[in-house]
């Protein structure tokens, strides 16, 4: 019976703190993210074009990425996370 509680108080704080860093990392809006996207995107010499920032909806992230004009896919900078809920 003890060995039961000890796995269901470890499982209940694992899931607090996934939760915690959660909710304490990524931005606080989409706007936020964007706005540091195109941020590190303007670091960037970007004279021929082939950087750019795109919003991903499903995972809730704007991405900084590279792509290489052939049709090799984008290579991913940067991913800027906000947060869903």
């Amino acid at each position: 019976m003890k060995v039961v509680n000890l796995v269901s108080q470890v499982c209940f704080l694992l899931i607090a703190v996934l939760f915690l860093i959660y909710f304490l990392t990524g931005y606080d809006s989409a706007f936020e993210a964007d706005q540091n996207c195109h941020s590190h995107l303007s670091s960037f010499d970007n004279i021929s074009g082939n950087y750019g920032c795109d919003h991903d909806i499903e995972t809730h992230q704007w991405i900084l990425y590279e792509s290489n004009g052939s049709k090799e896919p984008a290579k991913i900078i940067k991913k800027f996370r906000y947060k869903f809920l």
